[in-house]
């Protein structure tokens, strides 16, 4: 499976990522010669809650493989515009933005499917990838795809969570990691549009919670056709 960025600036100037994955574990598939910079070891900047054992884990999965993209955009700006291409196999996809968002979708990919055991339970969403989607978008796939889980759970005999309990959870988590990828990349970039794109994903993660706190009354009333 394959998910490329095409990012075009004015002026012709373009960078292209490809990300490859496992198409049952769906784990990013890192080239034999992929860099691993000394920011990227795990005792840098550990997240907090880490689940890795550093005498067995060298690198921080994700730190490793979203080098590449750092050592590109380290001297962009948040705001640089740029037209973005996203080609999945099913489509592609197209929009203007800012580098930040652009980078937050494309980084959205790496930080769940890189192996880091905290967001593990994002996969089925890099398998259903959605460029650029809106925080009603990412709350609406996000309570969806866990709750798709809980059925499935439920096939095997086991308790499903449908208050999304444990899902809030997760995404107080995802924030963790996401402070822990800020601190690294602060000491590695030249200008904010790494770290901003790491903040936007951030800001997508701490609506998850409240959402669910809400008992996501913003998406209820879609659901209304379903109790007539």
């Amino acid at each position: 499976m394959k998910i490329s960025y095409r990012f075009i600036f004015e002026g012709g100037i373009q960078k292209v990522f490809t990300v490859k994955l496992h198409a049952e574990s769906l784990n990013v598939i890192s080239p034999d010669d992929q860099a691993k910079p000394e920011w990227t070891k795990l005792a840098n900047c550990r997240c907090q809650h880490c689940q890795l054992e550093e005498n067995k884990v060298q690198y921080c999965p994700i730190a490793v493989n979203i080098s590449k993209v750092a050592d590109s955009f380290k001297a962009y700006t948040s705001y640089n515009k740029v037209k973005v291409l996203v080609v999945t196999e099913e489509r592609v996809y197209g929009k203007k933005t800012t580098v930040q968002k652009a980078l937050g979708s494309l980084l959205g990919i790496y930080m769940a499917a890189s192996g880091c055991p905290s967001m593990e339970k994002l996969k089925p969403m890099v398998r259903f990838h959605l460029p650029f989607a809106t925080v009603e978008e990412t709350v609406f796939r996000s309570a969806s795809a866990y709750l798709l889980g809980q059925y499935f759970l439920r096939k095997q005999g086991k308790q499903a969570d449908l208050d999304l309990i444990e899902l809030a959870d997760f995404y107080k988590g995802i924030q963790m990691v996401n402070r822990g990828m800020t601190e690294r990349l602060r000491g590695v970039v030249r200008k904010d549009a790494l770290n901003n794109a790491v903040i936007c994903l951030d800001m997508f993660a701490k609506e998850i919670p409240y959402a669910i706190e809400d008992g996501l009354d913003e998406l209820e009333g879609l659901f209304g056709v379903y109790w007539q």
